[in-house]
C-alpha cells in the first residue's frame, strides 16, 4: 500500500481538524495505522487552520507536522486566493506524483504555480465541495465530509463501512474529545439537524455522493499507483 502523508489546509468552521480524526478512525477501523496533528492559532471562523494525516498499513512512528506532503486537501478556496494558510505557497513540500484536492467551483490556480504542478506531476482534482455540501446536507458545515469521501473514493483505502464506524464514533459517542472550538461548532450543527443521527444521516449522504463522484470521473487509483512513498 502507498504511505499517505496527507496536509489539510482550510479556515476555522470547516471541520478540518475533525474531518482529520476522522480520516485516522476510519483508517483504525479497517485495521490500518494513522496519526494527525492538528495547527491552529485562534479558534475562530476564517482563521487559517492546518491538520497532518499519515496514513498507512505499516505502523506509523512520526508524528508532528507533515513536511513534504503527496496529498494536499485545500478546504477553502482562500487558502490559494488569498494566503489563508500556514503553508505557502499551497503546494510547499508536494512530493512527486503527489496530489491535489481542491474545495472550488472555479479554476482557481495561478499559471506560475500550474506549471509547478505539472512539473511534480501532480494530479489536480477541483469539486464544489461546500456546494454539494449546501445541496445534499442543507449546510456548507458538510464541506469536510465532500472533501473526505472524494479522498476515500480516490485512493480505495477503506470502504463505506469503515468510514461509517468513524463518523459513529465521531457524533455519537466514543473516544474523540473535542476542543471548544469543535464543541460550539457541534452545538450549532446539532441545532440545525435536532438530532445526531439526522446529522449523521446527511453526513453519510455527502460522502456517497463524493465517493461515487470519484468513481464517475474515473478518478479511482490503479493499484499500480499505489507505491511505497
Amino acid at each position: 500500500m502507498k504511505r499517505y502523508n496527507i496536509r489539510i489546509a482550510g479556515v476555522g468552521g470547516q471541520g478540518v481538524v475533525t474531518s482529520a480524526h476522522i480520516l485516522g478512525n476510519a483508517m483504525s477501523a479497517a485495521g490500518k495505522y494513522a496519526s494527525l496533528v492538528p495547527f491552529f492559532g485562534s479558534e475562530k471562523r476564517m482563521a487559517p487552520v492546518e491538520a497532518y494525516v499519515r496514513a498507512s498499513d505499516q505502523p506509523i512512528y512520526e508524528v508532528g507536522e507533515v513536511v513534504y506532503p503527496n496529498v494536499i486537501m485545500i478546504y477553502h478556496p482562500q487558502v490559494i486566493t488569498h494566503g489563508k494558510s500556514y503553508t505557502m505557497p499551497f503546494y510547499t513540500g508536494l512530493k512527486q506524483n503527489g496530489m491535489v484536492i481542491i474545495n472550488t467551483d472555479v479554476d482557481i490556480i495561478p499559471d506560475e504555480d500550474k506549471k509547478v504542478l505539472e512539473d511534480l506531476n501532480a494530479k489536480i482534482f477541483m469539486i464544489p465541495a461546500t456546494q454539494i455540501a449546501r445541496d445534499i446536507a442543507g449546510t456548507e458545515l458538510a464541506t469536510n465530509m465532500a472533501m473526505i469521501g472524494l479522498f476515500f473514493g480516490i485512493t480505495k483505502l477503506v470502504n463505506l463501512e469503515h468510514i461509517e464506524k468513524a463518523l459513529v464514533e465521531r457524533f455519537l459517542g466514543g473516544s474523540f474529545v473535542a476542543s471548544g472550538g469543535t464543541t460550539a461548532l457541534d452545538s450549532a450543527i446539532e441545532k440545525k439537524f435536532k438530532k445526531k443521527q439526522e446529522l449523521l444521516a446527511k453526513n453519510m449522504e455527502v460522502i456517497k455522493h463524493t465517493l461515487k463522484l470519484a468513481e464517475d470521473n474515473k478518478w479511482v487509483e490503479e493499484e499500480e499507483e499505489k507505491v511505497a512513498t
